[in-house]
């Protein structure tokens, strides 16, 4: 058995976007084992890993997952599951669940909401999710982790403020991927309506730090719904 790999604190997260039509361009081969995907999922669950599975929209992928779990391990051995089942994974991503260095303070409870977070949150299908950096700048004032850590700390706070109006609305998963992914953070929204989550980020977009140091990704966009809804619609276009 290989030995567990795990951090410190809080859980390992891996974001998978994958396609589930054949096609040449994405190399999907024969076509997908729908029961076998249901049985990875449902096989990641009972080995306390959770899964959400998401419905895109777009051509950027067919089907998502966001898997959250203790041991790395277990998260690889999901991503076989699923290749195994015939899905072609076409984008990734890879974090860690983590509570922010500007939020020294926070209550214990919402501590371990943030690194031990339970999803999908109740009653919000709707789901974006984008990879983000900080700005490194060459101008002056333009390098995010140049600026004094008070004046950072400030920003963020004022970014959190923003979001906190859309409580109700809007969860969030920030995950933190410094050194293991090609962003920093990865942003997980889960919405009520998609209009929650348009509107969400645009009002977030004009807070400080974001407006000057905020570099976004490419956002991917669907539903949460079980995974035998998810591949139904998916493959079989039900």
């Amino acid at each position: 058995m290989t030995e567990a790999l795990s951090p410190s604190i809080g859980w390992g997260v891996l974001h998978l976007f994958c396609k589930a039509s054949g096609s040449e361009a994405a190399g999907t081969g024969p076509g997908v084992d729908t029961e076998a995907v249901t049985r990875a999922v449902k096989g990641a669950e009972a080995g306390d890993a959770q899964v959400v599975s998401v419905s895109l929209l777009g051509h950027k992928a067919d089907v998502g997952f966001v898997a959250l779990a203790e041991d790395l391990w277990r998260l690889r051995k999901f991503q076989t599951d699923l290749q195994a089942a015939g899905l072609v994974v076409v984008d990734s991503f890879v974090s860690l669940t983590e509570v922010s260095e500007y939020a020294a303070g926070l209550p214990d409870e919402m501590r371990q909401k943030r690194l031990y977070p339970q999803l999908p949150p109740e009653g919000m299908q709707a789901f974006c999710f984008y990879p983000m950096s900080k700005r490194r700048g060459d101008a002056e004032g333009s390098n995010w982790f140049s600026l004094p850590f008070e004046e950072r700390k400030a920003m963020m706070h004022a970014h959190g403020a923003v979001g906190r109006t859309f409580a109700g609305r809007i969860v969030q998963l920030i995950t933190g991927s410094t050194g293991i992914d090609d962003w920093e953070w990865g942003v997980t929204l889960f919405g009520v309506r998609p209009d929650d989550l348009k509107d969400c980020v645009y009002s977030m977009r004009f807070d400080e730090g974001s407006a000057r140091f905020a570099e976004f990704g490419t956002f991917v966009t669907g539903m949460v719904a079980p995974i035998e809804t998810v591949m139904a619609t998916a493959v079989r276009g039900e």
